[in-house]
């Protein structure tokens, strides 16, 4: 992968190299200017891909080979041959752990190492970083939204921007807070549960219950197969009756579909009642099939909506689940899952929660994958020392300029356990402890402010040296589990999704003086 980066890259390491600059001590980092979708936060996620990366980052000679006939002829012959000797052992990194909550101007990774790597390590990194930490922001705030208990499903292969989108997508949804995917390569990769029932195509392709074959199911007990399609049809008159619905009116087509498909899968069967007629076809075929499984001792797991007024249909689809369950003695029957689908936002959620929807699991595939929102989190990759001296970037937008020198970056918590502002202090400045009154400058503030935190993390740890990553890495369910404690931290004007209280983030007095010092030398 050593070639998936910009030739801007490459051209400046063919000048650090003619100018004798290549193996300069440097630092980056890697960092955000604002927080994305309008909130307070983000999540920051790619840790483990871009380790991976650097564990195997090398120049091949099929690379070298190429990086020749692009470069401009004039190009030294030794320079190539340096490349061929260029990996990632002399670079280390720290980062926060991956799941954690990040803020905007702190950095989610530092990079050391000789200058010419740590350069072409840039575009890599903020490929693996910046789209992994943008979407498990997204899901996170779907999640936040959705609350604890609803299942989400990612469902956005078809949407997403390639397979490479695709699978990220998948990847850190779930780390977001997702349940599950529709994508099997993600789950076969990754780990993550894989769910999926059927599709409109699927109850389409049937016309009658005569296509239905095989036609039996054996009973979860044991005993006689049981001819399913006529079981099925005759629960349909009692179904109708209760919904006062014709039973003509239920398309037979559909109940083929059911059958089977419950005959193919008895322990889950899930009904998808929008291809025709919700009310009058759908759901009086769906529970004739569930009702036709119960009384072979099987359950069915649920429904699924995926056209018009999804709250108002989840509500008349519970009130009809209830009467079944109490009409037909069938207990578990009312506690159905109610699934839902159909370009799913975070304003649709909105809605449901504010008219008290009975929706049980949301599959959200375009608003979630693409971001629409804010489709790029922006990170950048800045230098801030150079063979020992703190480097700069001075600009007219305050937003852009860089904070000099290498850090350490402290989390701040309250004595309730709430982050309440992260520091950045110089490296060779003693560590603040818990209880000490600090004196701080916040970004954006021209004033000196005192802090007394309750207690005090070192947010960054050190997973990448001498060429091995170093600390051992959590397992997904674990980062995913990470990601949900340090959103719980946060305090609630901070976690809030629309107009949050932004949160600060400050530098010490001597980063500040440093800071400062570095202008005036510049002007």
């Amino acid at each position: 992968m050593a070639l998936l980066t910009d030739l801007y890259q490459v051209t400046m390491a063919y000048g650090y190299w003619r100018a004798g600059r290549h193996r300069a001590p440097a630092a980056a980092e890697l960092l955000f200017r604002r927080c994305p979708f309008g909130g307070a936060f983000a999540l920051g996620a790619g840790l483990a891909e871009g380790l991976r990366f650097l564990r195997a980052f090398r120049f091949s000679a099929a690379d070298i080979a190429y990086l020749r006939s692009v470069l401009p002829s004039t190009t030294e012959e030794a320079f190539f041959e340096y490349l061929c000797t260029v990996d990632a052992s002399e670079v280390t990194v720290s980062s926060v752990p991956e799941g954690s909550v990040v803020f905007s101007r702190v950095p989610l990774l530092q990079v050391k190492g000789p200058l010419l790597v740590v350069q072409l390590l840039e575009t890599t990194l903020l490929c693996l970083v910046s789209y992994a930490s943008l979407v498990a922001t997204n899901a996170a705030r779907f999640r936040l939204l959705a609350g604890p208990t609803t299942k989400l499903m990612e469902m956005g292969l078809r949407r997403a921007q390639g397979p490479d989108g695709g699978l990220s997508a998948s990847k850190y949804s779930y780390i977001g807070g997702f349940d599950c995917t529709s994508n099997v390569l993600a789950g076969k990769l990754y780990g993550i549960p894989v769910q999926g029932t059927v599709a409109h195509s699927f109850i389409m392709s049937f016309t009658s219950l005569a296509e239905v074959q095989p036609r039996v199911l054996t009973p979860l007990a044991g005993g006689e197969p049981v001819d399913l399609p006529s079981l099925a049809e005759s629960w349909l008159p009692q179904v109708c009756e209760l919904l006062q619905v014709s039973p003509d009116k239920a398309n037979r087509g559909e109940l083929a579909a059911f059958v089977s498909y419950a005959i193919s899968f008895p322990r889950n069967f899930q009904g998808l009642l929008d291809t025709y007629c919700v009310m009058r076809s759908g759901l009086p075929n769906f529970c004739a099939v569930a009702l036709a499984l119960n009384q072979l001792g099987y359950r069915a797991i649920g429904v699924r909506l995926d056209s018009g007024d999804l709250t108002k249909q989840s509500k008349e689809i519970r009130r009809v689940f209830r009467a079944c369950s109490a009409r037909f003695q069938v207990p578990w029957f009312e506690t159905i899952s109610i699934a839902v689908s159909n370009d799913i936002s975070e304003r649709t959620l909105e809605e449901f929660i504010r008219e008290g929807s009975e929706i049980n699991m949301i599959g959200i595939g375009t608003n979630l994958v693409t971001c629409p929102l804010q489709p790029s989190l922006g990170c950048v990759y800045k230098l801030v020392k150079v063979n020992g001296s703190p480097c700069l970037k001075l600009t007219e937008d305050r937003e852009k300029m860089t904070i000099p020198g290498t850090k350490t970056v402290y989390r701040l918590y309250d004595a309730a356990g709430h982050p309440f502002m992260d520091l950045m202090a110089l490296e060779e400045e003693p560590s603040p402890s818990a209880g000490q009154e600090l004196t701080v400058r916040i970004l954006g503030s021209e004033k000196a402010s005192k802090v007394r935190p309750a207690t005090v993390e070192n947010l960054h740890r050190t997973y990448f040296q001498d060429g091995q990553v170093c600390e051992a890495l959590p397992s997904l369910p674990e980062v995913k589990s990470h990601a949900q404690v340090s959103l719980s931290q946060l305090s609630p004007a901070h976690r809030r999704l629309h107009e949050p209280e932004p949160y600060p983030v400050a530098i010490t007095e001597k980063l500040h003086l440093l800071f400062e010092e570095l202008q005036q030398a510049s002007r």
